[in-house]
């Protein structure tokens, strides 16, 4: 992921800022359940991306990235819409606890923007539905040039999102980060409709660590610099969960890019080494992941 990319990491300020107010009144407004759903992944699975994830002689990357990780942001599912046949091809390589993270077809959000994309919308999730119990959290990015001044047609097409698929939504454009009004009448949106507010946290624009949760839920898509100062900022991220956490967070999505993919699933075992120790999960580190040793 180039989103965000900056010529020199080292010069940027990757201090988390403040919660939204309204996170915590959301947070503590929902009742604490005694599990916490976490699942951690990569964007790809790729061997070409993850170059050395992969032993030698593995025949299907998909079914070997399924034993490593929990879950995958499913990045195939948005350059072409899927069918039932395609989505159960995938599932059928997963075992039972794994989970898809489905990004919607760019027909429906670059192409189209929004207009008239109903049937779109219907069979797309018509064909993620059939992920079954492997469904996580399908997600709608919007275009960079997405504006406020179109959130009446967004509000239509997530009125209108089938109510058996979970989404997240992820708005790009700096206006919608500008000013309260136009955030408040976004944000307010989602939480009325259930819907999570998606946090990107890459170099070049941090006004998308927005902080602001409109659910339960956070996704987050982490965008390492390739810089040493990625595994300093994924400690940052496990000390803002644990509060998350103790304020209500039900569930955590949480995937892991680069700005060049090199070192994915390493930064993904170092979060997941930190989140088990942190909240005695037993999330597996990937194999691999202790056999390449440093990260730079």
């Amino acid at each position: 992921m180039k989103f965000g990319q900056v010529s020199n990491p080292g010069s940027i300020d990757f201090t988390l800022p403040d919660d939204h107010p309204d996170t915590t009144r959301i947070l503590r407004a929902t009742k604490k359940q005694p599990g916490f759903e976490v699942y951690v992944g990569c964007a790809k699975w790729n061997r070409t991306d993850l170059k050395g994830f992969y032993p030698r002689g593995t025949k299907d990357e998909l079914t070997y990235y399924a034993t490593q990780f929990n879950a995958i942001e499913l990045n195939a599912t948005f350059y072409k819409m899927p069918d039932w046949k395609q989505v159960d091809s995938w599932k059928n390589k997963t075992p039972e606890g794994f989970r898809f993270f489905p990004k919607l077809t760019n027909t429906i959000s670059h192409y189209k923007r929004l207009i008239d994309v109903r049937d779109d919308v219907n069979l797309f999730c018509d064909a993620i539905s059939n992920f079954e119990s492997r469904m996580g959290m399908a997600f709608l990015q919007l275009h960079d040039n997405f504006k406020p001044e179109h959130v009446d047609r967004l509000s239509k097409m997530l009125e209108q999102f089938p109510q058996g698929i979970p989404l997240g939504v992820e708005v790009r454009n700096e206006a919608w980060f500008a000013g309260k009004q136009i955030n408040d009448r976004y944000c307010s949106l989602l939480e009325k409709l259930g819907m999570t507010n998606i946090i990107v946290d890459t170099a070049g624009r941090r006004d998308m660590a927005h902080m602001r949760l409109t659910a339960p839920t956070a996704f987050v898509r982490y965008v390492g610099a390739n810089h040493p100062t990625d595994t300093d900022r994924l400690d940052h991220w496990v000390e803002r969960i644990k509060k998350w956490r103790s304020e209500g967070l039900q569930q955590l999505y949480f995937f892991v890019h680069q700005n060049v993919e090199l070192e994915s699933p390493l930064l993904a075992a170092h979060f997941i080494r930190s989140m088990n120790k942190t909240f005695g999960l037993s999330l597996k580190i990937p194999d691999k992941a202790g056999e390449q040793g440093l990260l730079f």
